[in-house]
């Protein structure tokens, strides 16, 4: 039961981490977005360059996300499911970011989204992210 224990509060706190990073889209504050991270993050995105190697190369890709939306942004997550093991985690679920961007253009499409999670020092981190976008393989659009 013990160890049952600690894998529903392990998920609970992974549960948190994304939704604190959530909330933090949303408000646009970046260090508490980069508090999700390991130093040594590998992400996959849809953006140029598509990969990015350490938190410091992603703080940066953030940075531009939240300058090209003057207003307000919103993020969404829908389907999501934690798998934990001892130290070792994962995520996955469907992720939308919505706003209006500075050249007026209303962007909100839905993404799929993998996070891999590690307990470094007591505290669950991604290591390791992808993003990628839905095609259809017959038009070459999502």
């Amino acid at each position: 039961m013990a160890i049952e224990d600690n894998k529903n509060d392990d998920e609970a706190q992974i549960k948190r981490v994304i939704e604190g990073g959530r909330e933090a889209i949303r408000a646009k504050d970046l260090d508490r977005v980069m508090s999700m991270y390991a130093p040594d993050l590998v992400s996959f995105d849809v953006v140029p360059p598509l990969q990015y190697v350490g938190a410091d190369a992603y703080r940066k890709q953030w940075s531009r996300v939240f300058s090209s939306f003057p207003g307000p942004i919103d993020y969404e997550t829908a389907a999501l499911s934690i798998t934990v093991g001892d130290d070792i985690a994962f995520a996955h679920s469907f992720n939308r970011l919505s706003g209006i961007m500075v050249t007026g253009q209303k962007v909100g499409s839905w993404l799929r989204w993998t996070a891999c999670f590690q307990k470094i020092n007591g505290t669950w981190l991604i290591t390791h992210m992808q993003v990628s976008a839905p095609v259809n393989m017959e038009t070459g659009k999502a």
